[in-house]
């Protein structure tokens, strides 16, 4: 009783704070889910004895059709070990310029690693066009640095990259001796939007990254899923860049609890992403893209005018990245009734402006 009373009070002392729409990285674990966590039988998982940690990778691992996975503390983390473990010094992979593995991962692969990185361009769907992929390869010649690896992304920005996609770029890769790694940090969003199971969309990859500290609202940790052989070669990268942890079953605890009861949900959140599309629309300042996940995207006129319009919104109660293009992420944490008020005040904001 004591112990539900404690948890009931952080959780008390979490919720009365902003709406916050900047990511779902902001989720906050629930009264439920520390319950989990403070309950988690503990062990050492360097040493491979926690059973927290057992349970949950073995259950990752099925859940997207690979042998095997590995905790690591974040998405970029497990990104980072994956190009490691497949590449090594001097080869190169192939990834979108706006993917996270190249973009946002302040060039991890090639600083720790000398991986090279061929940035290629994204089409709007957000997948890349296998004949560029194609055109990327390097010949088998001493000038050029090794071709190893293709670095995917699902979901890009929101947008879900559809099963047929993969079906016709793996065995290109493959043709071309390319191993496939997908960035996969919401994949739960993309087969929750497309009403498949996610296996669908992770097996057919030689390695995928899920993250559980976004929409499906553990406090911290992704795994990196493969085949046996390959996990147990990246459990060394993991130690070398400090991603091994002690009693992890704490962390192990949330990520299955959010296995058991957030996935599903997640398609609460893409109906209210495209609730708040709809809404919005009818804002004539505001250029404002389909949303297919949990993603809302707003273009303004202007940067003055899309910081003006985040400043105003904090004064409301709610934060978001001001800029002239706009993302509102949808999560476990905003309800319905909060993107209403957001979008009176929205209005209100714009009537101002024109007077």
């Amino acid at each position: 009783m004591w112990k539900s009373l404690q948890v009931a009070c952080l959780f008390l002392l979490w919720v009365c704070v902003m709406i916050d729409l900047r990511s779902d990285t902001v989720t906050r674990p629930s009264v439920a889910m520390r319950a989990a966590m403070l309950d988690a039988p503990l062990g050492d998982d360097v040493y491979g004895d926690d059973p927290s940690v057992n349970r949950v990778t073995q259950k990752v691992a099925e859940w997207v059709g690979h042998e095997a996975a590995l905790l690591v503390p974040s998405g970029t983390q497990s990104n980072l070990i994956a190009l490691l473990t497949h590449c090594g010094r001097g080869d190169e992979y192939i990834v979108g310029q706006n993917y996270h593995t190249y973009y946002y991962e302040s060039g991890g692969a090639a600083s720790l690693g000398g991986i090279v990185p061929q940035p290629i361009a994204v089409e709007e769907a957000g997948h890349l066009d296998p004949a560029k992929i194609v055109q990327a390869i390097k010949p088998h010649d001493m000038h050029f640095a090794r071709s190893r690896l293709l670095s995917l992304e699902n979901t890009h920005l929101g947008k879900v990259i559809a099963p047929a996609y993969f079906d016709q770029v793996i065995p290109l890769a493959r043709e071309h001796g390319l191993a496939v790694h997908l960035d996969g940090a919401r994949i739960f969003n993309a087969a929750v939007a497309l009403g498949i199971d996610v296996a669908r969309l992770t097996r057919d990859a030689d390695t995928v990254s899920i993250c559980f500290s976004k929409g499906l609202g553990a406090p911290i940790g992704s795994m990196l899923c493969g085949s046996r052989d390959f996990i147990e070669q990246a459990k060394r990268w993991r130690k070398m860049v400090g991603g091994g942890m002690r009693q992890a079953g704490v962390l192990a605890a949330a990520m299955e609890y959010a296995l058991d009861h957030h996935v599903e949900r997640l398609a609460q959140d893409h109906e209210n992403a495209k609730r708040l599309e709809n809404a919005l629309r009818e804002i004539e300042e505001l250029k404002v893209a389909p949303a297919q996940t949990n993603m809302v995207y707003v273009e303004l006129s202007s940067l003055a005018l899309g910081l003006s319009a985040a400043s105003y919104l904090k004064s409301k109660g709610f934060l978001l990245t001001g800029g002239q293009r706009i993302r509102l992420v949808m999560h476990l944490d905003v309800a319905s009734a909060d993107l209403d008020s957001l979008v009176l005040h929205l209005k209100a904001f714009f009537r101002a402006q024109r007077r």
